[in-house]
């Protein structure tokens, strides 16, 4: 597995949560990516496990969410709100809480990589799940680690 330009032996990386093993999915379960996490540890980086949605107070399991419409640059400007799939109940506040961790996370940690989750409403780097398929574009923690500087990659295809 390739990784990015810039990573040097020692620096701290978020990682999502799932993608190391934590059993933290919306469904339970886990997207352990045991390539990723070999290459990082050969890269000799400090792995940071987060799961923003965790973060902002969700339970695992709990109920599939995502926004009707945009990614998450639409929600963090107030654009787009985040609702459950099947109740419509808003976890917009759950959603901001969690990225807003991540990022304080990455401050304090001083993480400027992060391998996240692709696809989920949260994580989703190059795609989020929104409006009942996948849209171009990142979801609500990549966007708020993004415009605190992080560099964010998918952490699996």
């Amino acid at each position: 597995m390739d990784l990015p330009d810039g990573l040097e032996r020692g620096d701290k990386v978020l990682v999502s949560a799932c993608l190391m093993g934590e059993e933290v999915l919306w469904k339970g379960g886990h997207d352990l990516n045991s390539q990723l996490l070999e290459a990082l540890e050969e890269a000799g980086v400090e792995l940071i496990s987060v799961c923003p949605e965790m973060l902002g107070g969700l339970p695992c399991p709990r109920p599939a969410a995502e926004p009707p419409h945009g990614d998450g640059r639409d929600v963090l400007a107030g654009r787009a709100k985040v609702l459950g799939v099947e109740t419509g109940e808003d976890i917009t506040s759950e959603f901001l809480e969690g990225a807003w961790r991540a990022v304080e996370i990455a401050e304090r940690k001083g993480a400027r990589f992060a391998f996240l989750n692709e696809r989920s409403p949260s994580c989703g780097v190059n795609q989020c799940h929104s409006g009942g398929g996948l849209a171009p574009g990142p979801g609500v923690a990549t966007a708020a680690l993004q415009a605190a500087g992080v560099r964010v990659f998918p952490g699996r295809d």
